[in-house]
């Protein structure tokens, strides 16, 4: 992260092999734009990355945690905006459809599953999720972005 100008980033190995976290004094999306910078200026220096996502809250993995930063979050989803709730689960008992129900509860929004301008999306791992409201576009996919 020293990288993109963050002298103070810090690395994270997970418990998910393969899965690393990382913590920026950036906003996440400004962290992306940079990190994306960077792919296109030296792309062999994500020769091990498959996918970089920005995350925006990180709260215990509980429903009711989960819901209330959701509900932090929803301003980001204009009102004549689409939005579809995305799960990624890695070492939870939680069940993705009680963690949708319980999100998209709360989210007085138009659904759309195959075509949304935004998507919360939930990422857990463990004992912690992360909250987002992004734009696919937000993730960086690195073998396609390697390709344009």
């Amino acid at each position: 992260m020293g990288e993109i100008g963050d002298p103070v980033a810090t690395v994270v190995k997970t418990n998910v092999s393969g899965l690393i976290s990382a913590r920026t004094a950036f906003n996440p999306f400004e962290a992306i734009r940079r990190l994306r910078r960077l792919l296109h200026d030296r792309p062999y220096e994500f020769r091990y990355t498959l996918r970089i996502i920005p995350i925006e809250r990180v709260v215990g993995t509980d429903l009711d945690e989960i819901q209330h930063a959701a509900i932090g979050l929803a301003s980001k989803i204009e009102k004549d905006e689409t939005f579809r709730v995305t799960v990624e689960k890695r070492f939870t008992e939680l069940h993705r459809q009680d963690i949708v129900e319980v999100v998209a509860a709360k989210v007085e929004r138009k659904v759309d599953l195959h075509r949304p301008d935004k998507i919360l999306l939930v990422e857990i791992v463990g004992e912690l999720a992360g909250v987002s409201v992004i734009r696919a576009r937000d993730i960086i996919s690195v073998m396609r972005e390697k390709l344009l």
